[in-house]
């Protein structure tokens, strides 16, 4: 018998219950206020293999990870000053899409991010995945400059450009298709 996967729980102004897992790998779950404690309690239990197979892809890609220490990353975001423009300009020619601004940061949290008001933000640490990831989080970034959601309409224009897209999403979370 496996030992069953605890969740902290968090309650908020939502209406449905969600499963995730924090940077630090911990389990929560996620619910409306008003559902009770052994209903949440109930929750978790029937979707102890849901949550096994969360923690083992969160676990994976831990693993996958490049590893770097925090004197890399000015020599990380100089490598992005230097490589980005050059790519983000060709996309930006593709598809006919042009940023505001773009502002290479340090972020953890994510690759890419791209403001209501045009602008486009890159992590340094893209620069420690190949390069056919770098080009998806480019294209990933400037599809928001024409839809701002993760509708079908976005991934049709990320498919447009890139058809294997789902193959180089996949480099940056430590699997392979």
């Amino acid at each position: 018998m496996q030992t069953p996967i605890s969740c902290k729980i968090v309650r908020s102004k939502r209406r449905t219950a969600a499963f995730s897992i924090t940077r630090e790998g911990e389990v929560v779950l996620r619910i409306p206020l008003w559902v009770s404690d052994k209903e949440a309690a109930r929750l978790i239990a029937d979707n102890q293999d849901k949550l096994r197979a969360l923690v083992t892809r969160w676990e994976r890609a831990q693993a996958a990870k490049p590893d770097y220490r925090d004197e890399d990353i000015p020599r990380l975001k100089a490598i992005a000053a230097q490589r980005l423009p050059e790519r983000i300009a060709y996309w930006s020619a593709r598809m006919g899409l042009t940023p505001a601004s773009v502002k290479i940061t340090s972020a953890k949290g994510r690759f890419g991010s791209c403001s209501n008001r045009g602008s486009v933000c890159f992590s340094c640490f893209l620069m420690l995945y190949p390069d056919d990831a770098i080009d998806y989080v480019i294209v990933h970034e400037l599809a928001h400059l024409k839809h701002m959601n993760h509708s079908p309409a976005f991934y049709r224009l990320v498919e447009r450009y890139l058809p294997d897209y789902r193959r180089r999403e996949a480099l940056l979370k430590g699997r392979t298709l």
